[in-house]
């Protein structure tokens, strides 16, 4: 058993920069990836970005560019570097195994003016 925490949300501006981080009580290395999900009010889950365990990055077209996806296997923590916010990206963000086995409780991001 493995529990994500994920903290870093908060109120930002369009334009703005958030970075996520999703801390595991357990080594992610047992993980073939990990990822990033968003769920905004009314709208189903979302995939947001991976990465495996080699370090090889996917992301959701609309956040290539803006978004980073990084893992730090000696913390065992995945981040999410957020940049040049726009408010569609608010929603409540979480981090999972890449097999959506085990999920963490979420942060909330949310963009606006």
């Amino acid at each position: 058993q493995v529990q994500f925490v994920e903290s870093g949300g908060g109120l930002v501006q369009p334009g703005g920069s958030l970075r996520l981080s999703c801390a595991a009580s357990g080594s992610i290395s047992r993980f073939y990836g990990m990822a990033w999900y968003r769920q905004a009010p009314g709208k189903q889950r979302e995939f947001v970005a991976s990465i495996s365990s080699g370090g090889f990055t996917n992301y959701v077209d609309s956040v290539k560019g803006r978004f980073t996806i990084s893992r730090d296997n000696y913390k065992n923590t995945v981040y999410l570097q957020m940049n040049s916010l726009k408010t569609e990206d608010t929603a409540v963000y979480y981090c999972a195994d890449s097999g959506e086995r085990y999920w963490g409780q979420g942060t909330q991001v949310t963009v606006s003016s």
